[in-house]
């Protein structure tokens, strides 16, 4: 069972605000999607340096008519 914790932050108005809008939800949702978001980057790093660095064996045309 995941318990969730509850935290005071401090967030500049105007970066909320925009936060805010951004996601078009709460401010409790907007501030677990940034987590969540900030999170994710840490999964992501490792892939982007893979950018350029792998080789695929089959062509974009066959992937899509693989479908």
């Amino acid at each position: 069972m995941h318990t969730a914790g509850k935290i005071t932050v401090e967030v500049p108005e105007e970066l909320l605000r925009r936060a805010h809008e951004a996601s078009g939800q709460g401010i409790t949702q907007t501030v677990r999607t940034g987590l969540q978001l900030v999170a994710a980057s840490l999964t992501y790093a490792p892939l982007r340096q893979l950018r350029g660095n792998v080789r695929f064996t089959r062509t974009w045309a066959a992937l899509k008519a693989d479908r």
